[in-house]
């Protein structure tokens, strides 16, 4: 094998790790941002409340399982 296609595959690779970890951490940030702005709606104490935890927790939930979906529906596309 040729050491330049190696090295071209191995970067590739490398971007395609990089882009996967760049859209995990976007998805992190969009999650972060949309659940705290629904369920936080007073200024956070030492611990959340039990109602915020429960709201926290099914926000992402829910985040997570139409994110899954929105991938299987464009990996459909494709």
């Amino acid at each position: 094998m040729d050491p330049s296609q190696f090295q071209s595959n191995e970067l590739a690779q490398f971007i395609a790790q990089e882009k996967e970890r760049a859209m995990v951490n976007e998805m992190v940030a969009k999650l972060t941002n949309v659940c705290w702005d629904k369920c936080i709606t007073g200024t956070p104490g030492s611990k959340f409340s039990s109602s915020e935890s429960s709201c926290l927790s099914n926000c992402a939930r829910r985040y997570m399982d139409l994110s899954v979906i929105i991938m299987k529906r464009f990996q459909n596309m494709q």
